[in-house]
């Protein structure tokens, strides 16, 4: 059986002498969205920020297409192909939502105007407002441009770390359905999500953690129908 597109295995680590994730893996294959979920405190972000090199591991690695990338910075896994997008302070505020998306492709050296087309594609208000401040834009928005940001790096995979926080649910629902279609274009996603249940609907693969190690790995299908999980992580 060939190796998941991008897989942090294993895992074992935290801050400082404290373990968070203990044994924790998480993989997501070519073009699909596989989702973290489960209770607060139980190591999602960390597992998540393990994967993109912002964690020191004491155990497991990770791997990019076979590739062992454990001892790469961040910006070494950004130029081979990952992107992060932080649950806060993601954008820049002072500056115009087209100097933002331009930002998002400063490693780039070729031309990046088809790539700022695509995203405004798939963030038409994005377009409508490229002249706007950042900081001006409404919440949901925000994402928006956090997560086109990211796009102009032409990532193999995109990592979103609670990409709904905060936004009404005709916005998340309007965010997932633009995250579905980035993973129709062949990017794996990799997300961490409180909305448990919406996330799940939409995934192909679901990891539910808790206390830093994998309690539930399976489809979200799966795992939406499993009566423990329901009960205990999807409020029944």
């Amino acid at each position: 059986m060939s190796e998941p597109f991008l897989i942090g295995e294993n895992m074992t680590g935290g801050y400082g002498p404290v373990d968070i994730l203990h044994g924790c893996t998480i993989a997501v294959e070519k073009g699909e969205i596989a989702v973290i979920v489960g209770p607060n405190g139980a190591g999602k972000s960390t597992a998540m920020k393990a994967v993109f090199g912002m964690l020191g591991l004491r155990g497991g690695h990770v791997k990019l297409q076979g590739e062992d990338i454990t001892t790469l910075s961040p910006q070494d896994r950004v130029a081979k192909g990952m992107a992060f997008v932080p649950q806060t302070s993601n954008i820049f505020t002072s500056m115009t939502v087209e100097e933002n998306l331009e930002m998002g492709a400063f490693l780039r050296r070729d031309d990046i105007a088809g790539t700022m087309a695509q995203v405004y594609d798939l963030f038409p208000i994005l377009k409508e407002k490229r002249h706007q401040a950042a900081g001006e834009l409404s919440g949901g928005q925000r994402q928006q441009v956090a997560v086109g940001r990211a796009l102009m790096t032409r990532p193999s995979v995109l990592m979103l770390d609670e990409p709904t926080a905060g936004v009404s649910p005709i916005v998340m629902d309007e965010l997932f359905d633009r995250i579905i279609e980035v993973a129709r274009q062949g990017i794996s996603i990799l997300m961490v999500e409180q909305n448990a249940r919406q996330a799940l609907e939409i995934a192909h693969k679901g990891y539910v953690l808790v206390q830093g190690a994998n309690r539930f790995t399976d489809t979200g299908q799966a795992l939406m129908q499993d009566p423990e999980v329901r009960r205990s992580f999807l409020g029944g």
